[in-house]
């Protein structure tokens, strides 16, 4: 396999970094080294504000229906080039080829939302008293910087890139050096459909260039999606310099299962969310609540999780993104063992390397899917985010035992509670704190127009990302308050 060096993508073109400095790139699957990554310098993001300093004049005077044009032909160009873009993500991320393949689509559905910005973001007018008017009107900011994670290569990052632009912005995006691939076929599509020069920067590289880009006075806004410690650190460096930001961090979501839930659907269901991306999304199932015992429900997800099989294609679970990742995951499970929890499942099985039997896992950085039952709520596999195809299992006695466990998360990204009754349901949705819910659904993602974001530790900073929580982002609302006199003199209208 020969080995692509990733360079960054500023004034389009690719340019190589002034540091000179690269990064090795691994594929998730077998471990072995598939590209190498700029590790850009402040000279490199000195740059690259200046390029998009200097085109966002010109592309902020077009009209929205100017810009969106752009949009409307990479929609196309992603349409056409759907399954080499999710190969790409498979390769480089681990995702199987139907997560790889929604990955693609889902990047493309906020295309297509952005596309109708035009219809979107009328402002107002008011006569508010005799012969006085009030208006309000969108400006877009300058130039704006998105942070994305390694989950998602492709659909985190356009959570913000096609609406940011579109209202009139030029972006700055910052991948993750460890799955740097997926973007540059992306940007390499944007230039064929006519991208202006400077509108789209992509900066490779890692903390530094973060710092960089956060302190920079011609940047105005930052978005940022990660692990709740940095997020935290980029809100507060923003805050200090009265920056617009938006940082979204970690989770772990709570499922509550009552005995009248429908078991077939809500075992296939919870499996999904916790095995699906390998668990590395901050949607996925992490604890499983149950009200009373429900023996059948617990022997039902074991049984459809024992199916599972390591690989790519369709219901395979992949590997995870790394060799940390991995000993992190497994630290989790076995700590949990120690501490009396029983483990129903150990995924721990698929990690052995070379002894294992299946050729597959022999290399890469690859855990199955693992149940656990708690006895004690306060086992860290209970309360921290793992970040791997884990799902935790506690036997509460009540429901008010169930929303206290739930309500006493740090985070606030996401619940859900399966239940055949519109009452409970309710019940749990008026109490739980996490800002998107589920009603017998684990993965409970809102969509466009609706913005996507949570509440406590889960989220830093202002609005929500995507949607109509980036409309609001991504600009600035101008108000313009308006008298008239009367004319002295007589003309043509008197």
């Amino acid at each position: 396999m020969s080995i692509k060096i990733i360079n960054n993508f500023i004034n389009n073109e690719f340019i190589e970094s002034k540091s000179g400095q690269y990064l090795d790139v691994q594929t998730p699957k077998t471990g072995e080294i598939i590209a190498r990554v700029a590790l850009s310098n402040n000279e490199d993001v000195e740059f690259a504000v200046e390029t998009a300093h200097n085109a966002y004049q010109n592309w902020s005077s077009q009209t929205v229906k100017t810009r969106v044009q752009l949009l409307f032909k990479i929609k196309h160009l992603i349409e056409t080039h759907r399954m080499e873009l999710a190969e790409i993500i498979m390769l480089e991320h681990g995702k199987n080829r139907t997560e790889a393949l929604a990955e693609v689509d889902k990047a493309n559905e906020t295309v297509e939302y952005a596309t109708s910005l035009p219809q979107l973001i009328q402002g107002k007018w008011l006569e508010v008293s005799r012969g006085v008017t009030c208006c309000d009107k969108r400006d877009p900011l300058g130039v704006v910087v998105s942070i994305v994670p390694f989950n998602f290569p492709m659909m985190v990052p356009f959570w913000t890139l096609p609406i940011a632009i579109a209202l009139g912005n030029c972006m700055i995006i910052k991948p993750s050096e460890k799955v740097p691939l997926t973007l540059v076929r992306v940007m390499e599509l944007f230039k064929q459909a006519g991208l202006p020069a400077g509108v789209i920067q992509l900066v490779n590289g890692t903390a530094n260039v973060v710092e960089a880009l956060c302190d920079h006075p011609n940047v105005k806004a930052v978005s940022f999606v990660g692990t709740t410690r940095v997020a935290d650190l980029i809100a507060r460096r923003c805050r200090n310099l009265n920056k617009r930001c938006l940082a979204l961090g970690g989770a772990k979501n709570h499922l509550i299962a009552v005995p009248d839930c429908d078991v077939e659907m809500t075992s296939s269901d919870i499996v999904a969310s916790y095995t699906g991306c390998a668990g590395q999304r901050c949607m996925a199932a992490s604890v499983l609540l149950l009200i009373g015992e429900q023996q059948n429900l617990i022997n039902k997800i074991i049984e459809k999780s024992n199916l599972i099989v390591p690989g790519q294609e369709n219901a395979q679970v992949g590997p995870v993104i790394d060799e940390p990742s991995k000993n992190k995951i497994i630290g989790y499970i076995e700590a949990a063992e120690k501490l009396g929890a029983q483990i129903l499942l150990n995924g721990t099985k698929w990690s052995n390397g070379s002894q294992n039997e299946n050729t597959l896992l022999q290399k890469g950085f690859w855990v199955g899917p693992t149940v656990i039952l708690h006895s004690n709520k306060s086992d860290p596999a209970m309360v921290d985010e793992i970040f791997g195809p884990v799902l935790s299992i506690y036997k509460c006695a009540s429901k008010e035992e169930a929303i206290e466990i739930e309500n006493s998360c740090a985070y606030g990204n996401a619940a859900a509670i399966y239940t055949s009754s519109g009452a409970v349901a309710e019940w749990f949705t008026k109490r739980f704190t996490a800002a998107m819910m589920g009603v017998n659904i684990g993965i409970p993602v809102p969509r466009e127009p609706f913005s996507f974001g949570g509440m406590g530790t889960s989220k830093f900073g202002d609005f929500d990302i995507t949607g109509d929580g980036a409309i609001e982002f991504f600009t600035l609302r101008k108000k313009i308050t308006t008298k008239w006199t009367l004319p002295t003199e007589k003309n043509w209208m008197n």
